[in-house]
């Protein structure tokens, strides 16, 4: 079998069934799509070799960190960076960067804080950060793929690069083709067939789903109406919110060299407001969808806390049982307004949790 129908096959196998299912999906196939897997999955690209894209966003976990860490490790064992590995099926519809004067807020970017601006860009950082793939440069990036066996599938692709950051841009656009795939973005959970009316929810998740639209307040950033691009639910505006969380003491980038992180257990991490250098966004991270948000612990940008219960009941007391939590890692800018003291029930809370476990993707009958 030829290299270029290998990897038209890697494409084909995950394929599911018919398409005449409605519980089953398709996707397109594309050689751009297959290369970009076969990135996402090699852990000869880092340095040392052994950390692949994947090491810390792996399908089971809905691109997460398969080992639920709190944050995730990088290439060089004991090396972390200062962020809890997010979810990246579904984030990948994320615009580029705007402010939105009416609401006074940031809309898309990448990365939790936003400081890339799109998906191809974006893409390039990993590969070169010390705490992640470690590799010295670009150019260390495209000595490695030049030794792959499907460079050869890069050039028939795209063409013969003249310069590194040309074959950097062709890597890039297929990680991206990968990541906007449907085996990454599938839209196949249970609240995908209960909206297509072709399965119903149980009475709890019915009444979650009504928690979750009112009382609740989560649908204000968590939209359930469709997405513009893709014409799907996203369960995210891609706003950015500072809903003070507290710090984690345990995170392990509080013990980081000083060449990594300079201020130690002192570091207080801004979010967006030190991408824009704005002290009014100071604490904020962009709001994240909450498609496969059952299977994706541990939650928010460090990773405090362990569980969804745990979350819901944060979202819902915090103001009200101030002692019960620790005091936010940034106490400016916190949003008072849409959690807090919602005064949902704990039956409710329960409820609410069912909802969103309707929303983990490759749903069976």
């Amino acid at each position: 079998m030829s290299k270029k129908y290998f990897l038209i096959g890697l494409v084909v196998m995950i394929t599911l069934s018919s398409c005449a299912d409605d519980f089953e999906y398709v996707p397109v196939v594309s050689n751009k799509i297959a290369i970009g897997k076969l990135i996402f999955f090699d852990k000869n690209l880092s340095n040392p070799i052994g950390q692949a894209c994947a090491s810390c966003h792996a399908p089971e976990t809905g691109f997460s960190d398969p080992l639920l860490r709190d944050v995730s490790e990088g290439a060089i064992t004991g090396a972390f960076a200062n962020r809890n590995s997010p979810n990246l099926a579904y984030n990948v519809f994320s615009p580029e960067r705007t402010y939105n004067t009416t609401d006074e807020t940031y809309i898309g970017g990448l990365f939790l804080d936003g400081r890339s601006p799109n998906l191809q860009e974006q893409l390039r950082h990993p590969f070169i950060n010390p705490v992640e793939m470690n590799n010295a440069d670009i150019a260390d990036v495209i000595s490695k793929i030049k030794k792959t066996s499907y460079y050869s599938e890069i050039e028939k692709e795209y063409g013969v690069a003249k310069t590194d950051e040309e074959l950097m841009s062709y890597i890039a656009d297929a990680l991206a083709s990968f990541e906007t795939s449907k085996e990454v973005n599938s839209f196949t959970s249970k609240f995908d067939y209960f909206n297509k009316q072709l399965i119903k929810f149980t009475d709890d998740e019915k009444k979650g789903l009504s928690v979750f639209k009112g009382k609740g307040k989560c649908a204000q950033c968590h939209v359930l109406e469709p997405d513009e691009r893709t014409g799907k639910i996203l369960f995210t505006d891609f706003s950015y919110d500072n809903i003070g969380v507290p710090r984690n003491e345990k995170n392990p980038f509080y013990n980081q060299s000083t060449a990594v992180n300079p201020a130690g257990a002192n570091f207080i991490d801004l979010g967006i407001g030190a991408i824009v250098s704005q002290p009014e966004h100071n604490g904020k991270f962009r709001v994240p969808t909450l498609r496969n948000i059952t299977i994706s612990a541990p939650y928010f940008h460090n990773g405090s806390f362990k569980t969804l219960k745990e979350v819901i009941h944060f979202y819902n007391v915090r103001d009200v049982n101030p002692n019960e939590f620790a005091t936010p890692e940034v106490l400016e800018n916190v949003n008072r307004d849409e959690l807090g003291n919602l005064k949902m029930t704990a039956q409710e809370e329960s409820q609410l949790e069912a909802f969103l476990g309707t929303l983990t993707d490759h749903y069976r009958k």
